[in-house]
């Protein structure tokens, strides 16, 4: 399954249009990383936010031919800089020094989740293209925040099956084809991926001590193991049902 849907043909004129507004987001992001000198204290900061940030722009003008990406994709290529610079914080473990700082990025990132679909609707611009990027900043940030915690807490590998778990499930419907059917909205779904990382923020926070930390971690990998769990079932019957 490819990560984003491309469903209209190659235009270069439209290219160079999206290709002009990934160019300021790449400068937006030296300038948030430049007024973030403890959190961007090293080249291999800026090696690894700009290489992600270049990364996400590569598959936004691959998969997005449509000219100007509209309000509700900048916002989300806003947070893409903004989770750009979360992950160039964790090389060198620079966070650690400023985890206040990196844990406000992380939540501006996450709460901007929610402006952008709201933009959308308002002005009746919602595609296919525009909920996977949000989708894919959401499961990127949270492993994201999962690595930190590894770093931080050193809580052990199985924290990053948090962050994980989602990329596994993809992987499997490589084999398992029925995985990659569509699923029912569910209430339960969205309050596990509230908790999952509400319980991520709370077990970074410096006043939570080792042990909570360990408590939040493992609420949130349960709960998220059988979140997938059912719905791996749900589209399993169904399969056997087709």
């Amino acid at each position: 399954m490819p990560l984003f849907s491309n469903t209209s043909s190659f235009t270069l004129p439209k290219r160079l249009y999206s290709a002009a507004e990934l160019l300021l987001g790449g400068l937006l992001l030296i300038a948030v990383g430049k007024a973030l000198p403890l959190l961007m204290a090293t080249p291999a900061n800026w090696w690894v936010a700009i290489g992600l940030y270049t990364l996400i722009s590569t598959l936004v003008i691959i998969f997005w031919p449509f000219g100007s990406l509209g309000w509700a994709n900048r916002v989300t290529l806003a947070r893409a800089v903004l989770v750009a610079l979360v992950a160039g914080a964790l090389a060198a473990n620079v966070f650690v020094g400023a985890i206040w700082q990196w844990l406000a990025i992380a939540v501006i990132a996450l709460l901007l989740d929610g402006v952008d679909g709201w933009i959308a609707r308002r002005t009746k611009s919602h595609s296919r293209f525009g909920a996977r990027f949000d989708m894919e900043l959401d499961a990127l940030l949270i492993l994201l925040l999962c690595a930190g915690l590894l770093r931080l807490e050193s809580l052990g590998l199985w924290v990053l099956m948090i962050g994980g778990m989602r990329y596994c499930f993809i992987a499997a419907s490589w084999q398992f084809p029925w995985l990659s059917q569509p699923l029912f909205d569910s209430f339960r779904r969205k309050a596990v991926c509230v908790w999952q990382v509400v319980a991520l923020l709370l077990a970074l926070t410096p006043l939570t001590s080792h042990f909570m930390a360990n408590l939040l971690a493992i609420s949130a990998l349960i709960s998220l193991t059988y979140s997938f769990g059912f719905d791996v079932w749900w589209l399993y019957r169904k399969a056997q049902r087709d």
